[in-house]
């Protein structure tokens, strides 16, 4: 599956008339089967520009397709077409819920995907056996809540949850900042993995010396963003 946006622009809501665009015409494209870095200083859009690729956050103007599939800013999203994306975000605490033990978290997409209005591990205890195996997760750490795990315990967590359906699009924002050299190690190969099996995989990072060993290209944000001067200068 690929995913490629085009002629993206945004704006934050609220934003004063004549404020410049965080993001102006921008492209991207990721073809089934290849990773793609996305680097950029912090405040330049990255985040929000992998909500837009995630169908997460609502564009000004352009599009997002994903397997030939185009969306407009205000096209409906079918549900199956946002359970082929897999989403990994910046802050694994602030995505988890504190009320929800691990192994919820993880099994959270395949209940709701089964129409399950609560999480139920109980339901998958094979493939969260195998998710918990491909992050490095101990089994007993699996009963446990976010608040009694290590930051990056709980980030290996959220990437698991990010894998239970396996997704045909990977978006990740800094999928190993919480993690040491081994388990990052170890992430960035399963991501590559995902890739090799088809997947189109987005990764955003400050890591600029193991990225480049997985990805197959590297794209700098401030070179595909190029908001208007409102002057009108170049």
């Amino acid at each position: 599956m690929s995913l490629e946006l085009a002629g993206v622009c945004y704006t934050h809501p609220g934003a004063a008339p004549g404020t410049r665009p965080l993001l102006e015409g921008v492209g991207l494209e990721i073809g089934a089967g290849e990773v793609v870095g996305l680097g950029a200083p912090s405040g330049a859009g990255k985040t929000t520009l992998l909500g837009l690729a995630a169908l997460m956050v609502r564009a000004d103007r352009g599009t997002v397709s994903i397997n030939g599939r185009t969306f407009a800013p205000d096209a409906a999203v079918p549900r199956r077409v946002r359970h082929g994306v897999g989403v990994v975000l910046q802050s694994p605490r602030a995505a988890a819920d504190p009320r929800l033990r691990l192994e919820s978290l993880i099994c959270a997409p395949m209940s709701i995907r089964d129409g399950a209005l609560r999480p139920q591990p109980r339901r998958y205890p094979e493939r969260l056996a195998e998710l918990a195996e491909l992050v490095n997760l101990e089994p007993s750490l699996l009963r446990r809540y976010p608040h009694q795990v290590s930051d990056g315990q709980l980030q290996r967590a959220m990437v698991a949850r990010a894998l239970a359906l396996d997704p045909a699009v990977l978006i990740c924002d800094e999928p190993t900042a919480q993690l040491d050299a081994r388990n990052t190690a170890s992430i960035l190969r399963l991501l590559a993995d995902r890739a090799a099996a088809g997947s189109a995989v987005l990764i955003a990072s400050h890591d600029g010396a193991a990225l480049p060993r997985i990805a197959h290209g590297m794209v700098d944000l401030a070179r595909i963003n190029r908001p208007a001067d409102p002057a009108g200068r170049a």
